[in-house]
């Protein structure tokens, strides 16, 4: 069975084609990256007028390099939520085409769920439930992830998800957008003595023992008084210092998650991953204590791609899942949750 996804929620602009959910095809991303770096962040208007520009030439670019036709798609699935609206629109009419001039099914799916579908594609096997990890510019949560198509909220950020936490930082030491790359190049050349511990205050010390929560506005916050009071720091002690405390946070999270749900089977996806310091403490962490934990291997499946959105298409098709023409797409994360 051959499946197109299609992902234009954000700031990239991609079409993967996939074969039973685990053998892919094609996958052509157009970053944005550049286009956005004079502003320090997304413009959605930038945004959309990119996915439209853009996603032409992607599509057929993926249908060469696969080496199928339109009328061998089994299925074009596509995110609908959550993402920017004006961009979730582009590949929504682009679904649409595809099924009023192929025939072909569509499957409007989550963003969310995609970042952990894309590990079967490394030669993850399914088992639920699962946990799931997912941290990006626009999330920081864990999730219960009973099925494909059927999750729950366990814990969620208050503030600021961790890729929005990195960008600010690298802007108040000026670093180049995005953050995450940087700070961790940086992080990297610091060279901290065997006991050293971060100097960044602990985070929500105060929450209740089994409250699953993420909150980094005030470690941006530590990091500017950091920067005023204690000006002989390097900038790398700095990044080095951050992430650590950034990523404590993620393993006490994880900790009380696993605790919360007794799940031990952990997925983890989102931009964030790309991050390998982080891929190395969580992976310590889970065999400290005795969790399963996946996640990609593959830094070009930490991002938004449509391999993950035809590999999440892939496991709702066989559960018979599909929508009419006239779905619609939505910027809120509430429609995901059944």
């Amino acid at each position: 069975m051959i499946g197109m996804g299609i992902e234009t929620s954000c700031d990239e602009t991609s079409i993967g084609i996939v074969r039973d959910g685990k053998e892919l095809l094609s996958l052509r991303i157009f970053s944005q990256i550049d286009m956005h770096k004079p502003y320090g962040g997304i413009v959605p208007e930038i945004a959309s007028r990119a996915h439209l520009e853009k996603i032409n030439f992607l599509l057929e670019e993926a249908m060469e390099e696969a080496k199928v036709s339109f009328e061998e798609l089994s299925y074009v699935a596509v995110t609908s939520s959550p993402g920017l609206t004006g961009s979730l629109m582009v590949g929504a009419q682009m679904a649409r085409c595809i099924h009023m001039v192929y025939g072909t099914p569509i499957l409007p799916v989550c963003h969310l769920q995609s970042h952990f579908a894309v590990l079967h594609l490394e030669g993850v096997p399914t088992e639920f439930p699962v946990l799931g990890l997912l941290l990006s510019g626009g999330n920081s949560a864990i999730y219960n992830l009973k099925e494909f198509g059927r999750m729950e909220l366990v814990g969620d950020t208050m503030d600021d998800a961790l890729g929005e936490a990195f960008d600010k930082v690298a802007g108040l030491l000026d670093l180049p957008y995005p953050g995450g790359p940087y700070i961790e190049a940086k992080a990297l050349e610091y060279k901290p003595a065997p006991d050293e511990k971060p100097v960044l205050p602990p985070l929500l010390r105060n929450l209740p023992q089994d409250q699953v929560s993420f909150s980094f506005s005030g470690l941006k916050t530590a990091v500017m008084v950091l920067l005023e009071k204690q000006k002989n720091l390097s900038k790398e002690q700095i990044c080095w210092n951050f992430q650590n405390s950034a990523f404590d946070l993620v393993e006490r999270n994880l900790k009380r998650a696993v605790s919360k749900t007794g799940i031990r089977r952990v997925f983890a996806g989102g931009g964030v991953l790309a991050n390998s310091t982080l891929q190395k403490r969580l992976q310590s962490w889970a065999e400290k204590n005795s969790v399963e934990l996946f996640s990609p291997k593959k830094k070009i499946y930490c991002t938004d791609n449509g391999a993950m959105v035809a590999t999440l298409g892939y496991y709702l098709f066989q559960k018979g899942y599909k929508r009419d023409i006239d779905f619609t797409v939505s910027p809120s994360r509430q429609e995901i949750f059944s």
